[in-house]
C-alpha cells in the first residue's frame, strides 16, 4: 500500500508542494471523550503527553460532565461526537431522548447499508437527537460545537445529511481514506460523492485515517508524509490497550520525521475547503 500515490491535483491552481510546509503536523483526534471515566482519563494522559491533538466529546454519557470540566481545566480542544447507536448512560438523560435514540439505533444497526438509506419515518427522531446533543454540548462546554464527527461515523448517515442537521461552515469529519484497491470501485465512488457534497457546506481535512492497523509500520510513515503537504486527521481510541500503550509510550513520534503531532484541531489549508481529497 502506497499512500503517497496521489489521486490527482487538488484544484487546477493548487498543487501539492514538494517542500515540507512550515509547521507541518498531523491531527491525532481521540474519539469517545466522556463515554466513561476510563476512556476520559486515558485520553487525557495522551493529550498531556502531546500524543493526541484533540478529542471528540460524547454527551449524555456517564462521564460527560466530568470530562467537560477536565477539558476546561487542561484546555483540551473538543468537538462533538454525535451518537445514535450507543445507549445514553447519564442518569439524568430524558426518557424521551432515550426512546428516540433506541429507534435510531435499531434502524442504523439493522443492516450495514442502513446508514446509506434515508428513512422518512425517523426524520423527527434524527432532528430531535441532533438538536438535543448540540444543545447539551453547548451547555456543558460553554460554546457551540465548531467541529462534529460521529460514533461509528453515523454523522454521515443519509438522514443527517439530507436533512441538513449539522450547522453550516463547521468542521465535519470526512469518510475514511483508502489506498487504491483497498475498497470496491462502488464503495470508493460513493465515498467520493459524499465527500464532495460535504465540502460544499462544511470544512474538511484532506485525508482521514484510523490509527489502526499499527502494522505494517510503513503505513504510519506514509500518513505522516502526507501531512507535510495536506491536512490529515488520524482517529484513535485510547480506551483500547494497544492504542493507549502506543500513544503514551511515544511510539507515534518515531514515524513523524519532520512532521509533529498538532496541538489542537487546526486545518492549515483553509483555501481547500471546497476541494475533495481523501484517496491516497
Amino acid at each position: 500500500m502506497n499512500l503517497n500515490q496521489q489521486a490527482g491535483p487538488i484544484t487546477d491552481n493548487s498543487r501539492a508542494r514538494e517542500e515540507v510546509m512550515p509547521g507541518a503536523a498531523v491531527i491525532v483526534n481521540a474519539d469517545d471523550w466522556g463515554r466513561d471515566a476510563v476512556t476520559s482519563r486515558r485520553t487525557l494522559d495522551c493529550v498531556l503527553r502531546g500524543a493526541v491533538s484533540s478529542v471528540s466529546a460524547m454527551v449524555f454519557m456517564e462521564d460527560s460532565e466530568q470530562a467537560a470540566q477536565l477539558a476546561r481545566q487542561h484546555d483540551v480542544d473538543t468537538g462533538l461526537h454525535l451518537n445514535f447507536t450507543m445507549p445514553f448512560s447519564a442518569p439524568d438523560c430524558a426518557p424521551r431522548l432515550r426512546d428516540h435514540q433506541e429507534k435510531l439505533s435499531r434502524f442504523l444497526r439493522w443492516h450495514r447499508l442502513a446508514p446509506a438509506v434515508y428513512h422518512p419515518g425517523l426524520r423527527s427522531s434524527f432532528e430531535y437527537a441532533v438538536k438535543s446533543q448540540l444543545e447539551e454540548y453547548e451547555r456543558i462546554y460553554g460554546a457551540p460545537a465548531n467541529r462534529i464527527d460521529g460514533h461509528h461515523h453515523m454523522h454521515l448517515c443519509a438522514n443527517v445529511l439530507a436533512q441538513g442537521l449539522l450547522p453550516a461552515g463547521i468542521i465535519v469529519r470526512r469518510n475514511l481514506s483508502f489506498a487504491a484497491g483497498e475498497k470496491s470501485p462502488f464503495n470508493r465512488f460513493y465515498r467520493r460523492v459524499q465527500d464532495k457534497q460535504l465540502a460544499r457546506r462544511y470544512r474538511l481535512a484532506d485525508f482521514f485515517f484510523d490509527l489502526q492497523p499499527l502494522e505494517p509500520r510503513q503505513r504510519l510513515k506514509e500518513i505522516f508524509k502526507l501531512a507535510e503537504q495536506f491536512d490529515v486527521e488520524v482517529e484513535t481510541h485510547p480506551v483500547h490497550d494497544v492504542e493507549y500503550k502506543f500513544l503514551v509510550d511515544g511510539e507515534l513520534t518515531q514515524f513523524a520525521g519532520e512532521v509533529s503531532v498538532a496541538r489542537g484541531y487546526r486545518l492549515r489549508f483553509k483555501d481547500r475547503s471546497n476541494c475533495v481529497r481523501g484517496e491516497a
